[in-house]
């Protein structure tokens, strides 16, 4: 671990190579204990906050250094304050800018780039306790939070009052608002819905210095100055901490989505259907593909009788009203099988409608049932090329021996390869770290973006490099400097 004892800026953590390469365990604190700058935060914090915040057991704080990407580095924080209001965090804050001590930000770790890890000395701020849903408003389609309301907590006590909230990422369950909008989340309803930010109002934040500002509008309209609420979101905590949120919510659907399903013997045929749909205007709420890996991995699982010889399956999902439903669920089956699929149905059952969707919904866990160490991607192409990417991640999977099993958001070319490799295997971990930036590199070349929902963080820096350049860089970085002139948020992260 660097010294800390004549430190007085952020100390940062940069792995060799590149910022990632195996995760490094967190060590026992200094036995000389935390510098000059450490113990004056830590004194600060007891003044400010209730004693119940603060956390500094090694075997408390633990649990917090890292998210879930394994593969990220982490350091050893100074300690975690478990936020319970904004006068926490603020307080939090200002000691560590006084000192000049990182702050991190986190909320339930479901991330999956190593934006929220720790680094060495940081203060950790925990959001998962800032958990009010403060307002839900039908006159205004609108909802105010903290960040530590989990994702689908709010959609239900929206759909309480007859509204929805649509950003829907597969960790829907156990994300948090604030971690949604630090990462600008997506999900399986973006392809019609929009992003997170698409939904984003207003926002609370405490500043680099530890002010408490207000950005973003709850009118429907708003032009005033630069779009700051928009800045802050995707930001990942380099920019400010979160710790209200106003989104805008939307009439609940009128009734369950028809279903439609379609299997592919290629990948070409898959991304011509894709492409089909899209071209003739249709917009289903959901469409989704899973590819052979992911089937078989299903099939093993749960032995679910999917087609073995299939190179991909697209699921789509319509949520017209009748009968323009029905009308779209029988253009888009009507696209599959002109596109070569050699089985294609529609179902508007309920119950049916889940079991076919079932194979989207299962490819994660099954995946995980295999034992071993997964890398995630999220690399996001133009449509028409997302069959060209399909097929150059099976072989830079092929040509690196890696196992690359791809579920995707196929409406909007975002796709997610997961990178499968043994656990202790030093070599399988330098090829997967190989595909890893061959994959960001054949996204870059067609167009594409290095990350379409899961955020930079520390697994994606080189990436952005390579998409930006630059010029872009040195702007992105001036406002960094602006907002954050010392660099304690989330050092070392995104930008």
């Amino acid at each position: 671990m660097p010294d800390r004892a004549t430190a007085a800026a952020p100390v940062v953590v940069e792995p060799e190579g590149r910022p990632f390469g195996g995760s490094t365990a967190p060590a026992e604190l200094d036995a000389a204990g935390p510098d000059a700058a450490g113990r004056a935060v830590l004194a600060e914090l007891a003044a400010a906050l209730d004693a119940d915040r603060v956390l500094t057991d090694p075997d408390v704080v633990r649990p917090y250094v890292h998210d879930e990407a394994e593969w990220a580095e982490y350091g050893t924080p100074l300690c975690v304050v478990r936020a319970r209001t904004t006068a926490d965090v603020a307080a939090t804050v200002r000691a560590c800018a006084a000192h000049r001590v990182p702050v991190v930000a986190r909320g339930a770790g479901t991330g999956l780039s190593g934006g929220a890890n720790a680094v060495d000395g940081c203060v950790l701020v925990s959001l998962e306790r800032m958990t009010a849903i403060r307002e839900i408003s039908a006159g205004e389609r609108l909802a105010v939070v903290e960040p530590g309301v989990v994702n689908d907590d709010l959609r239900a006590a929206c759909a309480e009052q007859g509204l929805w909230y649509p950003p829907d990422p597969a960790s829907a369950p156990w994300s948090t608002i604030g971690g949604n909008v630090a990462t600008n989340a997506g999900g399986l309803c973006c392809v019609k819905y929009g992003v997170t930010r698409d939904y984003v109002l207003a926002l609370e934040v405490v500043t680099a210095a530890g002010e408490v500002v207000r950005v973003g509008r709850r009118t429907a309209k708003g032009v005033v100055g630069y779009d700051l609420a928009g800045l802050m979101v995707g930001s990942e905590g380099t920019l400010g901490i979160i710790t209200e949120i106003t989104v805008k919510l939307r009439p609940a659907r009128p009734a369950a989505p028809r279903t439609v399903v379609g299997f592919f013997d290629s990948l070409a045929d898959c991304g011509a259907a894709v492409a089909a749909v899209t071209e003739q205007g249709l917009q289903p709420a959901v469409f989704e593909l899973v590819d052979r890996e992911c089937l078989a991995a299903v099939n093993a699982w749960r032995n679910a009788g999917l087609p073995t010889g299939a190179a991909a399956l697209l699921i789509a999902q319509t949520d017209l009203p009748e009968p323009a439903a029905q009308a779209e669920a029988e253009a888009i089956l009507a696209a599959f099988t002109a596109h070569g699929a050699t089985e294609a149905m529609a179902s508007t059952d309920e119950t049916e409608s889940e079991a076919l969707f079932a194979a989207r919904r299962m490819a994660y866990p099954a995946l995980e049932q295999l034992g071993m160490g997964m890398l995630t991607e999220d690399v996001c192409v133009p449509r028409p090329r997302m069959a060209e990417m399909l097929a150059r991640i099976e072989d830079i999977g092929r040509r690196r021996g890696v196992r690359i099993a791809t579920v995707a958001h196929a409406g909007d070319g975002n796709l997610h390869p997961l990178m499968l490799t043994p656990h202790d295997d030093p070599d399988a971990r330098d090829r997967t770290r190989a595909a890893f930036d061959e994959i960001i590199g054949a996204a870059v070349e067609l167009g594409g973006t290095v990350t379409g929902e899961h955020g930079v963080g520390l697994l994606k820096r080189d990436g952005m490099e390579r998409e930006l350049g630059p010029e872009v860089l040195a702007l992105q970085r001036a406002v960094k400097a602006a907002l954050d002139p010392d660099g304690i948020l989330n050092p070392g992260k995104a930008v």
